[in-house]
């Protein structure tokens, strides 16, 4: 067959979507007050299951996943002395990328003695994706945000390896007029180093958890290192500032870091919110 006789090759149309939120102190507590969106990222009815202080949403992207070429962006603002927590049902999914890159973007926008707790599930890459993952906070002064991010390379339960692709992250803070963190990676698939003992080490999972917005003294430090204590070679906290905490997890198992992280965050809340830490309803379901 000639070369200009082959059919051509149907690939779809990138998708996008876009969802920005507003959450802000009323007399009645803390409340959605203005949501945007743009194709497939929506939010479920506000909850309030510690009281009408704390406002908890469930970001949901329909489609599951995350193919070649899509676009998805999280924009979330916190007004003065409001507090939202915000999670997923479920875990997030970049597909195989056909060449095209994917791409994840969340923001994070608190005022001044307002709360953010970004604490969604995991976000698994398929071989073969080719993706980035950007994390941007910014906090205006006395704010404060307790936020996570979990990576799997491969679907665990099929045991599949991330052989090739490359996935893209970065995770920024800012503090006030302080840059706290501008941290930037790239994972190659089949490299070498995801195996090396000083790259992933074989590990299948990653994790980075901030706290950030209050200080963090060294009886905190203390408690959180207690708190990981189970994973003694897979999670470590790291005081990177006098008000900013970070926890990393690197191991055989999304779950694992989840559990580390919410044992880290039973410390840490009260700390960051004033208030106890509780499992999210959904993390059951």
């Amino acid at each position: 067959m000639r070369r200009d006789a082959l059919p051509a090759i149907d690939v779809a149309p990138p998708w996008r979507a876009a969802l920005a939120l507003g959450f802000a102190r009323t007399p009645q507590g803390t409340r959605l007050v203005s949501l945007r969106h743009e194709g497939p990222l929506v939010v479920q009815r506000p909850l309030y299951p510690e009281g009408e202080g704390v406002c908890h949403a469930i970001v949901v992207h329909p489609p599951g996943g995350i193919a070649g070429g899509d676009e998805v962006a999280l924009d979330v603002r916190v007004e003065a002395h409001a507090h939202a927590v915000l999670t997923t049902p479920g875990a997030g999914k970049l597909y195989k990328g056909a060449g095209r890159r994917a791409r994840l973007r969340v923001g994070l926008h608190v005022a001044e003695h307002g709360v953010i707790e970004w604490l969604p599930q995991e976000t698994i890459v398929f071989d073969a994706a080719f993706a980035s993952l950007g994390l941007d906070i910014a906090l205006a002064p006395f704010a404060r945000a307790l936020a996570w991010d979990i990576v799997t390379l491969g679907r665990e339960a099929s045991g599949e390896r991330f052989a090739s692709g490359t996935l893209v992250t970065s995770i920024t803070l800012r503090s006030g007029a302080r840059d706290v963190l501008d941290e930037r990676a790239r994972v190659s698939g089949g490299a070498a180093w995801l195996d090396s003992p000083v790259g992933w080490r074989g590990a299948r999972a990653s994790g980075t958890l901030l706290a950030a917005g209050t200080p963090i003294d060294d009886d905190l430090v203390d408690a959180c290192r207690e708190a990981i204590a189970a994973w003694p070679s897979c999670a470590a906290v790291t005081r990177i500032d006098d008000d900013c905490l970070v926890g990393r997890y690197l191991g055989p198992s999304a779950v694992d870091a989840r559990a580390a992280f919410a044992s880290l965050r039973s410390v840490l809340r009260p700390h960051i919110a004033g208030c106890a830490a509780r499992p999210l309803r959904i993390w059951s379901t």
